[in-house]
């Protein structure tokens, strides 16, 4: 062949590939999808790996139901073998780091066999819209080497924040930082007991970023969807943030405290519309009391666990 005919050649399937991204196409077990960016021999996910990604999801009116680029943080998952036919989970096999697509699911499926109700803005009968942009690939060995590395880094950045705001608001030598990392500030003493791993705390709370705002509190008056009524929570046992476990344990009946907590010991890396990823939170805590029994369920609103 000439090379003026490889040419047109090279060209013929350059635009072949062309036609066929953002072309919608089905499988064999019924799920549409288009291909927007796709590199040739990169590895691909497989059953078991840890997928870090950016993920949009859309009603059948092209409505932004979620939306992970403004949450701050992208999207991780285990993949899993495909639950339904049709579902995204088969689709995400096809692609490699760098790659994008969008899948159609069945809403009902989607929604359905998650034994969660459809979402406001959804139709039954409608296919959900789900735009994924593949960020990372990696086993599970990978993704825990990788998580170590990054919590080792952060727990050092946490530590400079923390100093640097301990020292900026006055509040050096009034409180103790404890070997993970927690610092605790007491703003009311009592020399009642403290609480044991199992037992039953009730605590009023109000929890901020450093720069003030508040994004959580028991308070009524601070939170307009809080019933204003203490929480309740079995302390040690793994209900609630690190950082909480530890400085309530800390804390005697009747007092009151403010932790200053890292964020590898709050939500590390994840975030939502009122935490940003990777945020050093504050907590004004009072232990109102402490009670052994039955472990009530967990109350909405609670800082539950990361993991």
């Amino acid at each position: 062949m000439s090379l003026k005919n490889f040419g047109k050649a090279a060209l013929i399937v350059a635009v072949v590939a062309a036609c066929g991204k953002n072309r919608v196409q089905v499988t064999d077990n019924g799920l549409k999808y288009q291909i927007h960016e796709q590199s040739e021999g990169t590895r691909k996910g497989k059953v078991g790996d840890i997928l870090t990604l950016h993920l949009t999801l859309m009603n059948n009116k092209d409505s932004v139901l979620r939306d992970t680029h403004k949450e701050g943080a992208p999207f991780q998952m285990l993949l899993q073998v495909p639950p339904f036919k049709g579902s995204y989970e088969e689709g995400l096999a096809m692609l490699g780091k760098g790659d994008s697509a969008t899948f159609y699911v069945s809403a009902d499926s989607l929604f359905t066999r998650a034994m969660q109700p459809l979402p406001p803005g959804v139709q039954k009968g409608s296919d959900i819209g789900i735009a994924v942009k593949v960020l990372n690939i990696q086993t599970e060995d990978e993704y825990k080497k990788q998580q170590a590395a990054d919590f080792d880094k952060q727990k050092g950045i946490d530590a400079k924040v923390i100093d640097s705001y301990v020292a900026k608001n006055g509040l050096a030598g009034k409180g103790q930082k404890t070997q993970s990392g927690v610092y605790y500030i007491v703003t009311q003493p009592s020399s009642g007991p403290a609480p044991k791993a199992g037992e039953i705390v009730k605590v009023r709370y109000t929890g901020k970023l450093l720069n003030g705002t508040i994004f959580d509190s028991s308070e009524k008056s601070l939170n307009p969807q809080a019933s204003g009524e203490p929480v309740q929570f079995p302390i040690g046992v793994g209900q609630v943030i690190p950082g909480w476990e530890e400085g309530v344990m800390k804390m005697h009946k009747g007092e009151k405290a403010t932790l200053i907590i890292p964020s590898t010991l709050a939500y590390g890396s994840r975030a939502n519309p009122k935490i940003p990823a990777n945020s050093v939170l504050l907590f004004d805590i009072e232990l109102l009391d402490i009670q052994k029994g039955q472990q009530p369920a967990m109350q909405p609103g609670m800082p539950q666990p990361s993991r």
